[in-house]
């Protein structure tokens, strides 16, 4: 609940009316397969998260953003006013026209998560005018499905973000061989690294967002739920990459997933302050924090996407 919500008192009241009970005195209060004193670790960081102010918004940052998006999308529709639409005037316009459409989309990602303002019906409200007015698409659609993605990041069957398997590619290396084994074959996986590249082609000006958001993911453990605590689920399934100011813009600050996918209702400028306290905590219990360059952690959707077809391919010929 702490988690993706901001007013408590609101979720209490819908949470009510589901509670059945409370465990005996003699029952363990978390489930075997999850980590106790990581999740005991976790709670005393949110805690301290709390007190340094690091869940309260900067307006001022996000009105800066919507600013810079609203001058480009401006200054597209009047470069083909004044310059007519020949090609060069148009294919500046469609650059400046794609910036803008792109960073849109983090800002309506920072309203969906309700990280811009304290009350929740105002990060509603500006949610559908940026994703219905200036990008075009539904924002209860896209909430319902980001939701879900958050909730089992890379969990097959549950996380809407991975649903292209086996349809379109295999993900993950074990759900890649187990594809194999059963003789399944809808699209030519071994060549699935080669056929990604046509997608984004013919999705242009969207491959921007994809990239960016396939990073953090697409490269790490994609299975079935293994029903882990919140922290171990986020881990397994996001990695970093390194910051600078080119990346934090270009990625809407996703370059910090790990940091986005454990506090997602964190206001973005904040992710780098919270980092070291992150680090510390999968230094202490053994986890790996991967952080990468931007251009590695693009090499490797397409290295994975090989991987997986490759495994994909030796299961599918050995009898």
């Amino acid at each position: 609940m702490k988690s993706f919500h901001v007013d408590k008192v609101l979720v209490s009241k819908y949470l009510k009316s589901l509670e059945i009970g409370e465990l005996a005195p003699d029952q363990p209060s978390i489930e075997p397969t999850k980590n106790k004193m990581l999740v005991k670790d976790f709670r005393e960081l949110r805690a301290t998260v709390e007190k340094m102010g690091l869940l309260e918004p900067n307006q001022l940052f996000f009105f800066l953003h919507l600013a810079h998006i609203l001058l480009l999308d401006t200054a597209a529709w009047l470069i083909l006013l004044y310059f007519g639409t020949s090609l060069m005037p148009f294919i500046i316009s469609l650059v400046v026209l794609t910036i803008s459409q792109v960073q849109a989309s983090w800002l309506q990602h920072d309203l969906g998560h309700l990280s811009v303002f304290r009350k929740t019906k105002w990060n509603h409200l500006l949610h559908k005018f940026v994703m219905c007015h200036l990008i075009g698409a539904s924002a209860k659609w896209w909430t319902l499905l980001h939701s879900q993605h958050h909730a089992k990041p890379n969990c097959f069957e549950k996380d809407p973000d991975i649903d292209m398997h086996p349809f379109l590619f295999t993900l993950g290396k074990k759900l890649s061989v187990e594809l194999g084994i059963k003789k399944k074959k809808y699209m030519p996986y071994n060549h699935q690294h080669k056929y990604f590249f046509i997608s984004e082609y013919l999705h242009s000006p969207s491959s921007w967002f994809v990239w960016v958001s396939q990073m953090n993911h697409i490269p790490m453990d994609i299975y079935y739920d293994k029903n882990l605590d919140w922290v171990s689920t986020q881990l397994q399934a996001t990695c970093n990459v390194e910051q600078s100011l080119f990346n934090d813009w270009f990625t809407g600050h996703l370059n910090f997933q790990i940091e986005h996918h454990l506090f997602p209702t964190m206001p973005r400028h904040n992710y780098w302050k919270v980092a070291p306290l992150v680090k510390s905590l999968c230094a202490k219990h053994g986890i790996e924090y991967q952080c990468k360059p931007l251009l590695t952690a693009f090499a490797d959707i397409v290295h994975s996407l090989k991987n997986s077809g490759e495994l994909w391919l030796d299961a599918y010929l050995h009898k």
